[in-house]
């Protein structure tokens, strides 16, 4: 018996292995592009970085005028309002991906009957 007999039988082979894992493959979900994680650590770093972003200006500011703890507390609190302002949007921001994405599966499903 030479090779070509036997190339055949292995490509066809091959070939209806792939299809048989094909057709026991279930269909992948939509995934997000971030996973749960990625928009937790997200959010942590954009409140975090407008508390010390806050607290540095008013660290520099009261050294420059002399004055300790005023504009320390005011830009903190206030960086602590932009933290969490940008945060709100970066989930207003995420939510509406992930529902877009949901309704595009839903109309490739129903278009696919």
């Amino acid at each position: 018996m030479g090779e070509g007999n036997t190339e055949n039988p292995l490509k066809s082979l091959e070939e209806k292995i792939r299809a048989a894992k094909k057709a026991v493959e279930p269909e992948e979900p939509v995934q997000n592009k971030f996973s749960a994680a990625e928009v937790g650590w997200r959010m942590i770093i954009e409140l975090t970085a407008g508390v010390f972003i806050g607290f540095g200006l008013g660290y520099g500011l009261d050294f420059l005028f002399g004055t300790k703890p005023v504009f320390i507390l005011l830009l903190t609190l206030l960086g602590f309002a932009a933290g969490v302002k940008t945060m709100m949007k970066s989930a207003r921001e995420l939510q509406k991906k992930e529902v877009s994405a949901q309704d595009s599966t839903e109309e490739d499903n129903i278009d696919g009957r």
